[in-house]
């Protein structure tokens, strides 16, 4: 079956509109999805009509930083009015807020002409969850870089001028505002992980789930993921991590056997 529990919109770091990436999703034939926007739920209510052919699981991805590293934390199934979701993307919102201010000052000193509002225009409304790649658009919009991938490796990451860590909440604790809000908590993108032995730690706290089915996975990870999901007791899930039609090339939507995600079904549907 076509799945996809893992895509971004303009809420967040994506490119499309809510119901753009409901079309393109309509139009690759996904039978299930979620929009997982970072620290937002606002394309929920602006999927339109185009989302009518599929079933629309709530989704949210939670940005953690722990032992100075960035994790993320999926969560699912979860009303959308739920007030624990509401604190956590608050509180990350108010450190997005703070860092992208930072990171412009930073820029700034180093020489580089560029606006907070420049950055803020480029999230596309001021509902929009503020990220590293909205500084990143707007310094090629200026001229500083001549992509997104130059203006990271130029400017953006450690060592570089407009470097500024994350802090974020942990993610034990996301997985418990997430649980608290009666949602299914799931780690994202496990391979991308610079230390496996936080999932332990994360299982302790109640994580539900891992998404094993992803782009970036080749087939041992795969299977080594199968595994740990075995040995946690973890339900499995599968997303594309969609952001723009330009640099996520194979699109939306995840081939996989329904049996292969039928426990997180039972569980969101």
């Amino acid at each position: 079956m076509l799945v996809d529990f893992h895509s971004h919109t303009l809420e967040s770091d994506g490119t499309l509109e809510p119901a753009e990436l409901a079309a393109l999703m309509r139009k690759r034939g996904v039978s299930i999805f979620s929009v997982t926007d970072h620290d937002a739920l606002g394309a929920y209510p602006r999927l339109g009509d185009a989302a009518a052919h599929a079933t629309v699981v709530s989704g949210i991805e939670l940005n953690t930083t722990y032992r100075g590293s960035e994790v993320h934390v999926l969560g699912y199934g979860f009303p959308l009015d739920a007030a624990e979701i509401g604190t956590a993307i608050a509180e990350n919102r108010n450190h997005r807020e703070a860092r992208a201010q930072q990171m412009v000052d930073q820029l700034n000193a180093a020489g580089i002409d560029l606006a907070f509002d420049a950055v803020r225009a480029e999230a596309g409304n001021e509902r929009s969850a503020l990220g590293r790649p909205h500084v990143a658009r707007a310094l090629v919009r200026a001229g500083y870089a001549s992509d997104i991938d130059n203006a990271f490796r130029t400017l953006l990451v450690p060592g570089k001028p407009g470097y500024v860590p994350q802090l974020y909440m942990r993610p034990q604790d996301a997985v418990s505002v997430i649980a608290r809000a009666g949602g299914v908590a799931v780690l994202a993108h496990p391979g991308r992980l610079k230390d496996e032995s936080i999932i332990e730690e994360l299982v302790a706290a109640g994580l539900a789930g891992i998404e094993a089915f992803y782009p970036r996975h080749d087939p041992s990870q795969v299977a080594h993921f199968r595994e740990l999901a075995v040995s946690y007791g973890l339900v499995m899930t599968a997303g594309s991590d969609f952001h723009d039609p330009t640099y996520n090339e194979r699109g939306v939507g995840m081939e996989v056997e329904r049996e292969d995600i039928a426990p997180f079904l039972d569980l969101v549907l």
